[in-house]
């Protein structure tokens, strides 16, 4: 029996319906085994129809076949589960944590592929065969496996949600599109599905715009930290150089104060060691007078006394004059008196200046590169706007150039057209920081103006209101063989002029209200920097003089 078992795969035992291994097979009469179960649920559902079919080879019979347990191939199944010939399926087939269950599987249930619309049930690669086996011609619709099935039926008339309503915005079923929806403006799930992907393309389109604004800010926050670390670490190098040539500074004012004190000390005492001197030489002199006048004084011969005492002397004037004492004060009072009011200085000074440091307002000044390549990191794409260029004014194919035509172009009439001054403004607002270089042609006699400017500045008439960097809406640089300076708000700084400067670059940082231009060529050459406060978003613009003209260079 053994042997002839091995000779049988495993699949010439499994029922046609549930694919697993019969469970109380029983045989229809067209020869076809299944599983008592899965026999009995299919001829349930032909009941209404009367007429039965074999769920296999699709045989009919008038009557409900009676079904009996086929015992010899339950033997063989029964012989089957005990030499253990039945492989367990993968595990990652079964369902887990967060997948949909196969509704057919019995016992432990497999992961769904597919759901199907009709059925409303959810089957696994196995089930699905047989569902489809069973609905030839792809007649029931079956979407990606889904847990949701029941949100996909009308929960009033149990019909398939095919249906949008525009008026009361929901999905419905068709028995809801013919009754209370009768009035409404209804379509097809997929047109509505058609509208609302273009929708959400650009839904989409302006979360990808928001996530790499995002990023270009996380960008530069990172470089802020970075450079804030190499401020950093850069003003502490100093610092410490500075507080140990201070720290050097004050120990050799101290040893020279040491040396001061020293010197005036061996002065005092070489003076004072000098009139020691003297009187030791007084007290000896004075010492052997005493004694003559001791002998004289014990002299018995009157004679001999008067001889004698015409020859001592009086005692001679001292050569040291009157009271000798030490000066021990000196100068040491004066001297201490300037090292406490010196004490007093550096400490008030430095806990001026820590306190300083310490406060609100305080900021450690950023480095700024002056490499083209640093520069070219934040670099933007710019395109000028037709609807803003003046009429004396074409631009190239690209809307990246700009030359002045002699002739009037026929632009439509536009408000945010400049009607009088021959100005353009490019397309896009720029907000954080942003870098882009401008190539001027060399013909031109006047040079030219690269300017940056709030769109609210006015486009209509020949006053300064309209004229870049004759206003507070507008920042602009005059560039030429013969001169360059910087205007704003009715006010020009004359700059030293650079020659043979056809590339502009031009760099802002909006938060921290910064706008630098550049002369770009070997090297950058800083034009002018200006610190101010921006509080609108700046757009990119020239003002084209005749015969010029500028291309916008990446």
């Amino acid at each position: 029996m053994a042997a002839v078992i091995d000779l049988w795969t495993q699949e010439h035992f499994n029922c046609p319906i549930c694919l697993d291994l019969l469970k109380d097979p029983v045989t229809l009469p067209c020869g076809h085994s299944f599983c008592m179960d899965c026999t009995t649920g299919c001829l349930n559902q032909e009941d209404q129809k009367r007429v039965y079919s074999c769920p296999q080879c699709r045989q009919t019979f008038t009557s409900r076949p009676i079904l009996g347990r086929n015992t010899m191939l339950a033997e063989v199944v029964d012989k089957l589960r005990i030499m253990g010939l039945q492989a367990a399926p993968p595990a990652h087939c079964y369902a887990g944590p967060g997948d949909v269950e196969c509704d057919v599987c019995t016992g432990r249930k497999r992961k769904s592929v597919k759901s199907c619309l009709v059925c409303l049930s959810s089957y696994c690669e196995t089930h699905l065969r047989v569902h489809n086996d069973l609905n030839p011609g792809k007649k029931h619709k079956v979407i990606d496996a889904t847990g949701n099935l029941q949100d996909l039926i009308c929960s009033q008339h149990d019909k398939l949600l095919e249906v949008y309503c525009r008026t009361d915005q929901k999905c419905i079923c068709v028995l809801c599109a013919m009754d209370e929806h009768k009035q409404h403006d209804t379509v097809a799930a997929t047109t509505q599905r058609t509208v609302k992907q273009r929708q959400l393309q650009e839904l989409m389109l302006k979360v990808q715009w928001q996530i790499q604004e995002k990023v270009k800010e996380l960008k530069e926050l990172r470089q802020d930290v970075k450079n804030l670390k190499i401020s950093a670490q850069a003003v502490v190098v100093e610092s410490e150089r500075i507080f140990t040539e201070m720290i050097r500074s004050v120990e050799r004012r101290h040893f020279e104060v040491i040396e001061l004190i020293r010197d005036q000390e061996r002065a005092e005492a070489s003076r004072v060691e000098e009139l020691m001197g003297k009187l030791e030489q007084e007290i000896a002199e004075l010492k052997k007078s005493e004694t003559d006048l001791e002998q004289l004084s014990h002299t018995e011969d009157h004679i001999l006394f008067l001889l004698g005492f015409p020859s001592l002397s009086p005692p001679s004037e001292s050569m040291i004059g009157d009271i000798v004492h030490v000066n021990e004060d000196l100068c040491f009072e004066v001297v201490m008196k300037n090292i406490y009011f010196l004490k007093e200085q550096i400490e008030h000074f430095c806990s001026l200046g820590v306190g300083q440091m310490s406060g609100k307002d305080f900021q450690v000044p950023t480095t700024e590169s002056k490499t083209r390549e640093h520069f070219l990191t934040y670099s933007s794409h710019l395109q000028l706007d037709l609807n803003t260029v003046h009429r004396n004014l074409c631009l190239g194919r690209q809307t990246t150039e700009v030359f002045y035509c002699g002739t009037v172009q026929l632009y439509p009439d536009n408000p945010e057209r400049f009607d009088c001054w021959q100005q353009v403004l490019c397309r896009k607002g720029l907000t954080g920081r942003c870098y882009w270089e401008a190539e001027w042609s060399e013909s031109g006699l006047w040079g030219g103006y690269t300017a940056v400017s709030y769109k609210g500045i006015h486009r209509k008439g020949g006053g300064n209101e309209s004229r870049f960097g004759h206003n507070n809406q507008s920042w602009s640089l005059h560039h030429s063989p013969n001169k360059c300076s910087f205007l704003h708000d009715k006010t020009e700084t004359e700059l030293p002029p650079v020659i043979s400067c056809s590339r502009i670059g031009v760099f802002v940082d909006h938060k921290a209200g910064i706008l630098s231009f550049y002369c770009v060529s070997d090297t950058m050459i800083l034009l002018h920097k200006v610190q101010t406060k921006f509080t609108q978003p700046l757009y990119p613009g020239f003002w084209v003089p005749v015969g010029s003209q500028v291309k916008l260079s990446f």
